[in-house]
C-alpha cells in the first residue's frame, strides 16, 4: 500500500494503491460528499489478493484531499469528473476498469461515455443511469411530490422520512453531533436484511471525521450540483461500449431499480443483485461485490 498526491491544477487529490503495479488496473470512485476509505479496506483487499492493482481517492473537498473556498473558488461537477481522469493521468495510466459507488458511478458512467478509449471494464454500484434525472427525483420525493413520468423510481419511504427530518434538524456542527448523524445516516442507507454493526460503523465515521483536513467541506459537493444541476449529459448511455456491470443490492434504499436502467442502456450491460445489501458495503456482501469485480475486470 503505497500514497501519493496527484494534482489537478491547484488542487491536491490523495490517492492510495495496493497490490502489484503490473496487474490490472482498478479505480475507485466514490460517491458524493464521501472520501477514498468509504470503500473498506477489506473489500480493497480482496481485489488486490484477486490480482488486481487496485486504486482509491478522496475528491476535492474530503479527507485529505485539498478543501476550498467554494465562494471564492466555485467549482461544478464537471470538475469532479476532470479529477477522477487526473487520477487516471497521474499514474501513467492509459485506461482502467472504473468501479463507481453512488454518485461516483455516475462520473465513471461519464467517463465512459466521452474517454470510451480509457475504460477497459465500467461497474457501477447502487448507482444511477447517467442523464436520467436523479437528482430531480430524490428532490420531488423529498417535498413530497408525486412521480413524473420523466423520474427514476424513487427511494423508499425510510429513505424519505430519515432526510425529510435531517433537512428540517440538521446536526449541530461539533465532532460528536455530526458523527451520531453520520452512524444514523448509515443505518438508513444499511437496510434492514442484514445486521447493523454500529460499532464498526461509528469507527469509520470517526475516521473520516478525524483524518478529513476540514470536515464539514464535503458539503461543497451539494453547492457545486446547485451550481450546476443539469451538468448530466443526456442520452449519451448508448456511447458506452465498455462491458459494464451494474450491481444493486436488493435492500437498496436510495436508488432502487436504477441499476437495472443502467444495465438496459448501456451496449453491453449486465445486472448483478447482492442479496440483503442496501447502499453501502457491509462486510457480509465483501465476498459477494469483490467477486463479481473480479469477474467482471477479468474480461
Amino acid at each position: 500500500m503505497t500514497e501519493r498526491f496527484i494534482t489537478n491544477g491547484t488542487v491536491e487529490l490523495w490517492t492510495e494503491e495496493f497490490g502489484d503495479p503490473a496487474h490490472p488496473p482498478v479505480l475507485l470512485v466514490p460517491g458524493s460528499m464521501a472520501s477514498g476509505i468509504t470503500w473498506p479496506d477489506a473489500l480493497v483487499g480482496r481485489l488486490a489478493a484477486g490480482g488486481r492493482r487496485v486504486i482509491r481517492y478522496d475528491h476535492r473537498d474530503t479527507g485529505r484531499s485539498s478543501t476550498l473556498d467554494f465562494d471564492a473558488a466555485p467549482y461544478t461537477w464537471t470538475d469532479l469528473k476532470d479529477d477522477l481522469l487526473a487520477v487516471v493521468d497521474g499514474y501513467g495510466l492509459d485506461a482502467v476498469h472504473l468501479v463507481g459507488h453512488s454518485a461516483g458511478g455516475v462520473l465513471a458512467q461519464w467517463v465512459a461515455a466521452e474517454h470510451p478509449e480509457r475504460v477497459l471494464t465500467l461497474t457501477t454500484v447502487g448507482s444511477s443511469p447517467l442523464g436520467a434525472g436523479e437528482g430531480r427525483t430524490i428532490m420531488n420525493a423529498l417535498t413530497g411530490q408525486a412521480p413524473g413520468p420523466d423520474d427514476l423510481p424513487f427511494p423508499r419511504e425510510e429513505f424519505v422520512e430519515f432526510f425529510t427530518g435531517a433537512a428540517v434538524n440538521p446536526p449541530a456542527p461539533d465532532r460528536k453531533s455530526l458523527i451520531d448523524f453520520a452512524v444514523a445516516t448509515a443505518r438508513v442507507l444499511h437496510g434492514t436484511a442484514l445486521p447493523f454493526d454500529e460499532d464498526a460503523e461509528r469507527a469509520l465515521a470517526e475516521k473520516i471525521f478525524d483524518r478529513a483536513r476540514r470536515p464539514g467541506s464535503e458539503t461543497n459537493h451539494q453547492r457545486a450540483f446547485a451550481a450546476d444541476p443539469t451538468f448530466e449529459p443526456v442520452d449519451v448511455l448508448g456511447r458506452i461500449t465498455a462491458p459494464t456491470l451494474a450491481i444493486e443490492g436488493t435492500e437498496e434504499p436510495a436508488k432502487p431499480g436504477h441499476s437495472a436502467l443502467i444495465a438496459d442502456r448501456v451496449q453491453r450491460g449486465e445486472l448483478f443483485m447482492v442479496e440483503g445489501m442496501g447502499h453501502m458495503f457491509p462486510a457480509p456482501v465483501h465476498g459477494a461485490v469483490a467477486e463479481a469485480i473480479l469477474r467482471h475486470t477479468a474480461r
